[in-house]
């Protein structure tokens, strides 16, 4: 099993997510399955303790809430939930899950690495609310990881980062908080939780898959430049959760030339998800998606919430 723990943050990553061009992953059955899926369990009797902490009205005219809850594990979470001016309760909603090095600011940045503010302000505009959290040892929860921020692109000059926490940890823990925020949005009475979708990015893509595989209240997703491992560590294999999408709706956008997951190792991937409305969609880049990509996506998951 790799170590994961003191390395830099591009290092862990990039080992933990890469597999030789031609390898083919080993997927488990629906026994092995059904033990992976009951890894992402929680007791929903512990109680969320959620409030709001701050309220911001955006230049968009909608309403946007600093949320926190308490999560699987007993740490409070906290995220955003920004509600559709335009429209009125319940409202669809989309799970808005950032990448390593991100937080959930990157979904109120237009342009940058995912045109977060412009997918985001897409789904606003056609009525969605969005729910964005930090994931494990991110953003606001830096604290987590004793204030050293995770960071993919080691930039010149930077010491290497501390990191208390496998990439194990950090996916399985977001996944359970994010089912704990699932259970925060049907408690508030304005979500219509028959209308849930995900859009994920990088790390987020991955959350996306495993999430979706792993929660039916998930209805359709989005999963963007889903880096790949199959090498290692079964949990971090995204191709053994895709038998969990064979009743969703859910489409990957990845680059053709992307050093976490290229054009071959996606359509390998994609082979292990394929179900009744699922779709690979390539783009002539890298990791990071040109912002084209929003204009595909938005209306795909619109169409399906």
């Amino acid at each position: 099993m790799l170590k994961y723990r003191n390395f830099t943050i591009i290092l862990c990553v990039f080992t933990a997510f890469s597999l030789s061009v031609h390898a083919e992953p080993k997927v488990l059955g629906p026994e092995a399955f059904s033990l992976l899926k009951s890894m992402y369990d929680y007791d929903a009797e512990i109680p969320l303790e959620a409030r709001i902490v701050e309220r911001n009205s955006e230049e968009e005219g909608s309403l946007r809430y600093k949320v926190v809850f308490r999560g699987a594990r007993g740490v409070m979470v906290p995220g955003y939930l920004q509600i559709p001016d335009k429209a009125t309760a319940p409202y669809p909603c989309v799970l808005l899950m950032h990448g390593w090095s991100g937080s959930k600011m990157s979904w109120w940045k237009d342009g940058g690495y995912l045109s977060g503010g412009n997918a985001r302000k897409a789904l606003l505009e056609a009525g969605y609310a969005v729910f964005a959290l930090d994931a494990q040892g991110h953003g606001d929860r830096i604290a987590e990881n004793d204030y050293h921020v995770v960071n993919l692109y080691n930039e010149p000059d930077t010491p290497p980062r501390k990191n208390y926490f496998t990439l194990r940890d950090i996916i399985t823990q977001t996944i359970l908080d994010y089912r704990r925020g699932l259970d925060y949005l049907s408690a508030r009475g304005d979500i219509d939780m028959n209308r849930i979708g995900i859009w994920g990015y990088s790390m987020g893509g991955f959350h996306a898959v495993a999430l979706t595989a792993v929660d039916e209240r998930i209805k359709a997703s989005v999963g963007c430049v889903v880096p790949v491992s199959w090498d290692e560590d079964p949990i971090l294999n995204p191709a053994n959760y895709g038998q969990g999408l064979n009743d969703r709706s859910f489409i990957m956008l990845q680059g053709k030339e992307d050093g976490l997951c290229n054009e071959e190792q996606s359509n390998v991937l994609y082979k292990h998800i394929q179900g009744s409305d699922t779709q690979l969609e390539l783009f002539d880049s890298g990791h990071k998606l040109p912002i084209e990509y929003v204009d595909v996506a938005a209306p795909w998951l619109i169409q399906r919430l």
